[in-house]
């Protein structure tokens, strides 16, 4: 693995385009999803489970994430992967234990950082590029209109029950990271320390794992 908006009201007088039917009841099971997508991640507070991440190249990791909502993430990778990454306070860690060497990046500049908002929405600033359905998984691509250059995300859930499975995100460089998630659970009460890497001892701590 490597380490790192009236319209003129006259508007409201045209007729509304003919749909054929099966165009028309898609669209409405695409929103019909999005919807249940949204859903779902607003009713997570936190959340724990087992990761495995694929990189571009093959390479492979896996550990434990953890996400508290809004706003913190945390991937603790397994051994020998040197690699931790943390959410919090708008800022994304990435530390590599072996090298005590932390590089610090806003959370708005990730594509996961729409994972971490406050309320979660398929719309507003959030263009859907695609949503896709096939043998009970969908899959949602989504990037902020106003930066498409960070690149995009595509979460992908199991529809029943609706739970989140596996994300890939392509960042700006177009190079792409798959994580599939396992064992999820959701509800539990995570320490803040997991979190709180702008203690002074937070790095102390973490070296001695």
């Amino acid at each position: 693995m490597k380490r790192r908006s009236l319209m003129a009201a006259g508007l409201a007088l045209l007729p509304l385009p003919a749909f054929p039917r099966p165009a028309l009841a898609q669209a409405t099971a695409q929103q019909d999803l999005l919807r249940r997508a949204e859903a779902y991640l607003n009713s997570i507070t936190t959340l724990r489970a087992r990761f495995l991440q694929i990189a571009q190249n093959g390479a492979a990791a896996e550990g434990t994430a953890f996400i508290a909502r809004p706003g913190r993430m945390r991937f603790d990778y397994d051994p020998p992967e040197p690699l931790l990454l943390i959410a919090s306070d708008g800022q994304f860690l990435y530390y590599d234990r072996e090298l005590r060497q932390p590089s610090i990046v806003p959370v708005s500049s990730t594509p996961l950082a729409f994972l971490l908002r406050e309320r979660i929405s398929f719309g507003g600033d959030i263009e859907v590029l695609g949503v896709e359905r096939q043998g009970g998984l969908a899959g949602i691509t989504v990037r902020r209109k106003d930066a498409p250059s960070e690149g995009q995300l595509t979460l992908i859930f199991s529809e029943n029950p609706m739970e989140l499975r596996q994300w890939v995100v392509v960042d700006g460089q177009g190079r792409q990271t798959r994580v599939t998630l396992t064992a999820v659970e959701t509800g539990m009460t995570l320490p803040r320390r997991l979190f709180t890497f702008n203690d002074p001892g937070f790095f102390e701590n973490e070296g001695r794992r």
